[in-house]
């Protein structure tokens, strides 16, 4: 009788254990929403998503944006992930063989331009910067680990949707693109997609003066052995002192960073 009950305790106290902490799955689910979502969310998108009330959804996430797991847009009101869950991914990241092989190269790459250098990766609202290398001289755009860079308007964005399946970025894109009609809609696709083959043949693309004036840039992307966009590589500068001429020395020395990396992961 007494082994039979200290059996049974155990067993309570095991399955006390395996029911966990519902606060902590409930903070999973939200940051679960975020990631599959891609994209900002609402307080009620994440009430939602964690099968509970807007007021106590509201309580949870303002404890989460406490801690830095999820931050709030004060302008448009909606939730993303935090400057902790960026730290979290960046650990990952440190494990990854193509962020390895790119870091020492990228820092050479901009020691030798002069210019500021990006590192950006598939993120859940598009491509984002991971590593940046800033040049000497300041430059006129706030640029940082973290910054989301647009689709449509920037080289980094374009090479991102270039050289990554559609599935994976046609609805940020939409989100990103300004009401129109459904004509003008059509037309605005089917120049994207035109411009995007022509990146895919050339294997670089730049902006002048834009998104910010002034500054302009060069992306490439490194493919993996089997094709598959790893990471994209930005050099920035001045407008008027970068060279963004598409076989120009920047260009030249960026592509041969990128080559190198993607021969070393098909070397790992």
């Amino acid at each position: 009788m007494v082994a039979a009950g200290r059996k049974t305790a155990r067993a309570e106290g095991e399955e006390k254990v395996q029911r966990g902490i519902q606060s902590v799955e409930v903070a999973g689910r939200f940051l679960g929403a975020l990631a599959a979502a891609r994209a900002p969310m609402t307080l009620v998108e994440l009430a939602d998503a964690a099968q509970l009330a807007a007021a106590q959804a509201h309580a949870y996430l303002v404890s989460l944006t406490r801690l830095g797991l999820i931050k709030r847009d004060h302008l448009s009101g909606r939730y993303e992930p935090g400057p902790l869950s960026l730290q979290l991914g960046m650990m990952h990241l440190e494990s990854d063989p193509a962020y390895r092989a790119a870091v020492p190269r990228v820092d050479e790459l901009a020691q030798a331009t002069g210019f500021s250098v990006a590192i950006s990766i598939a993120g859940p609202q598009g491509p984002a910067i991971v590593r940046y290398v800033p040049a000497a001289a300041p430059l006129h755009v706030n640029l940082h680990v973290g910054t989301v860079m647009a689709l449509a308007a920037t080289a980094t964005g374009r090479v991102y949707c270039a050289f990554r399946p559609r599935a994976g970025w046609e609805a940020i894109w939409r989100q990103q693109q300004p009401q129109a009609s459904a004509a003008d809609r059509a037309a605005d696709r089917a120049a994207f997609d035109a411009a995007l083959e022509a990146i895919r043949t050339r294997g670089i693309e730049r902006s002048i003066d834009a998104p910010s004036p002034a500054v302009s840039s060069l992306s490439v992307p490194v493919l993996d052995a089997g094709g598959a966009l790893r990471l994209v590589l930005t050099v920035v500068g001045s407008t008027g002192t970068i060279d963004v001429d598409w076989k120009g020395p920047v260009a030249t020395a960026l592509q041969a960073t990128a080559h190198a990396i993607g021969t070393n992961l098909g070397q790992a």
